[in-house]
């Protein structure tokens, strides 16, 4: 059976019609575990790249509401230690949280249990950043006795060179139209128009009708979505 590729120069590209939208679960043991122990993946949709080695702004792909999925290589932040380097060129990785345990439904984890670690980023040096709206979800595979000890310090008991890394914006900053890279960089700024003063109230309520239209619109779109698998499709 040939095998599926959907990665082209390190940016994953799907079919029209489908989404990659698969749970933690999948992600865990169908992609890291498979890249971990050099098992066959389901699909080559996943790219490699070292994601502390670039600003989320430059990481590939578009900066749309579509989440990226990324396998990154561990790469430590001192000669002697286990600890992740999460330094990039304009800012660091923060985590927040606690650490999220994801165990397998099947009877197939072999003692493996994922451990999910959710990190925020901050433009600017540490520990004086200023808080995006980035977000990185980090996929690692541990051994189930120890996490569940202590996940969330569990650096020792850690399996592969591999993390899973799927990175994505928070939604107030995807509904207001601007990206975060245009927002911390200088995008488009917005003018006020000073002769809309005059108007009447004739034109606000023609304009305000013509947007319920298209919110209304925009509603019977989502009806149509169907979602199979780690896939979604129209």
């Amino acid at each position: 059976m040939e095998k599926l590729n959907f990665v082209k120069n390190g940016v994953s590209k799907l079919p029209p019609g489908f989404r990659f939208q698969p749970t933690d679960e999948e992600l865990v043991f169908q992609y890291l575990k498979c890249k971990v122990f050099s098992y066959p993946l389901p699909a080559s949709i996943i790219p490699e790249i070292n994601v502390c080695k670039h600003d989320p702004w430059d990481l590939p792909g578009n900066c749309d509401p579509q989440e990226r999925y990324f396998f990154s290589p561990k790469e430590a932040k001192y000669r002697n230690g286990n600890r992740m380097n999460r330094t990039t060129k304009c800012g660091y990785w923060k985590a927040t949280g606690s650490d999220k345990r994801i165990s397998s439904s099947s009877n197939a984890c072999n003692g493996i249990v994922g451990i999910r670690k959710t990190l925020i980023f901050y433009e600017g040096k540490s520990p004086k950043g200023s808080r995006t709206d980035w977000v990185l979800h980090e996929y690692r595979l541990a051994n189930a006795e120890t996490a569940a000890c202590n996940s969330s310090h569990n650096y020792v008991n850690e399996i592969g060179d591999w993390v899973l890394c799927r990175l994505s914006m928070k939604k107030r900053s995807i509904e207001s139209g601007v990206d975060e890279k245009q927002r911390v960089h200088g995008g488009p700024r917005l003018m006020f128009d000073f002769m809309m003063l005059g108007k009447t109230d004739s034109s606000t309520s023609s304009s305000c009708s013509s947007s319920n239209n298209i919110m209304e619109v925009s509603s019977n779109v989502s009806d149509h979505e169907e979602t199979s698998g780690g896939y979604t499709y129209f």
